[in-house]
């Protein structure tokens, strides 16, 4: 029993979705789980206290202000005396709630006075998923160290309504509490990784350079998730306006040549993401002073000499990586280039987007990607960058999983 003698707290809050914590004891307990709901007003509207205590074989919380709960100051017993948080369903409300640090009922009050680690899973309308101020408040819970689990794609209870916003499936969740309590989820601990992010700058003259609209988010983003499943990372960015992602190792550069032998140095290594929008050409002799402008002259041409090659130099290297990752940014063909740089490259997985400028990904802080290996191409939903990290680590540390 994989949770045996875990004490989870399960926080049910006001959604449709409610109806799903009900298996969700069920398969917690299976595991060896003792099982503690709290249950707020809106959650009691589609499940019953009775149903989720007989299924829990306890009590239910449900006021901040019982007497007799709050005889012991209960909350903070609540708050304090289990080994993980579930909030299943994480509605939108509750979850800004969490972010801005409200606690008007019983289960945001555990919630923010909590030392122990948080499970959310998210469900809610698409169009409440993808809202400007659930990003926000998703960033800042990711910032404030709260996992997540989903949500998922597919049908609304509503009629006509489908997207990204179905709660994840109780075995899932199950299944990530399981990985968090299982030394913090920490599959990649012990492997070392070398990411790279951003743009690079390729000097004209002390003045001007050549670059490109990256904004490196999703390179930290991932340095960030690979730190998170306990891998020691590197990250090797170019210039980026981004805080450093807590618990990486940055190494900062400029141009596509500092960056090669940043990331040389780093191996050999057990993982290599190579996020970077790396310029493909330098000017070939970057002047000392800055070009000035001469009326009716024009322009000193500037002759360019093709930049190193990080991923090719990277998969082909005697101490190439266990795991070689790439992006491919792609205008167009993404999945014909795709294919093609996987082969050329020697990674093991090309993750290709469309950057066209329509989709505002390059710059933005929404990605959509398709993984190609040599087994075929998945295609992933429309995901925030934070979310495609975590996916992606997830996928890295599957690979290891699966290797002897």
């Amino acid at each position: 029993m994989s949770l045996a003698g875990k004490r989870i707290l399960l926080v049910i809050s006001g959604g449709i979705a409610a109806y799903k914590s009900l298996d969700l004891i069920r398969r917690l307990r299976e595991r060896g789980a003792a099982v503690r709901p709290v249950m707020t007003a809106g959650a009691r509207e589609f499940v019953t206290p009775l149903a989720v205590g007989a299924l829990a074989a306890g009590h239910v919380y449900t006021d901040l202000f019982s007497r007799e709960d709050e005889q012991d100051v209960g909350h903070i017993r609540l708050a304090r005396d289990c080994d993980l948080i579930v909030v299943a369903p994480a509605t939108a409300d509750l979850m800004a709630k969490m972010a801005n640090g409200l606690a008007d009922d019983l289960a945001s009050t555990v919630l923010l006075a909590t030392d122990r680690p948080v499970l959310a899973a998210p469900a809610m309308n698409p169009k409440m998923w993808a809202h400007p101020a659930t990003r926000r408040n998703v960033a800042a819970l990711r910032a404030d160290g709260i996992s997540f689990v989903g949500p998922n794609a597919g049908e609304m209870a509503e009629g006509g309504e489908a997207g990204l916003g179905r709660m994840a499936e109780p075995l899932e969740i199950a299944a990530a509490a399981e990985a968090l309590l299982a030394g913090g989820d920490r599959p990649l601990a012990g492997r070392t990784a070398v990411v790279t992010s951003g743009p690079t700058h390729e000097p004209i003259d002390p003045v001007r350079y050549i670059a490109n609209r990256s904004s490196g988010r999703q390179g930290h983003a991932i340095a960030a998730a690979l730190a998170k499943l306990g891998a020691q990372v590197t990250l090797v960015s170019g210039p980026v306006t981004l805080a450093d992602p807590p618990g990486v190792t940055v190494v900062k550069v400029e141009r596509a040549e500092e960056m090669l032998e940043a990331v040389l140095a780093r191996l050999p290594a057990d993982i290599a993401v190579m996020v970077a929008a790396v310029a493909d050409w330098r000017v070939a002799a970057a002047n000392a002073e800055k070009i000035k402008k001469r009326p009716g002259e024009a322009p000193p041409p500037l002759l360019l000499a093709e930049n190193p090659d990080i991923l090719k130099t990277v998969g082909h290297h005697a101490g190439r990586p266990k795991v070689v990752v790439g992006f491919a940014a792609e205008t167009q063909d993404v999945e014909e280039n795709g294919r093609a740089k996987l082969e050329r490259k020697g990674a093991d997985l090309i993750v290709a987007n469309d950057v066209s400028p329509e989709t505002g990904i390059m710059g933005g802080t929404r990605n959509s990607v398709k993984l190609i290996t040599a087994a075929g191409v998945e295609a992933w939903p429309d995901l925030s960058k934070e979310e495609v990290a975590e996916r992606l680590a997830g996928w890295i540390a599957g690979r290891f999983s699966r290797q002897p």
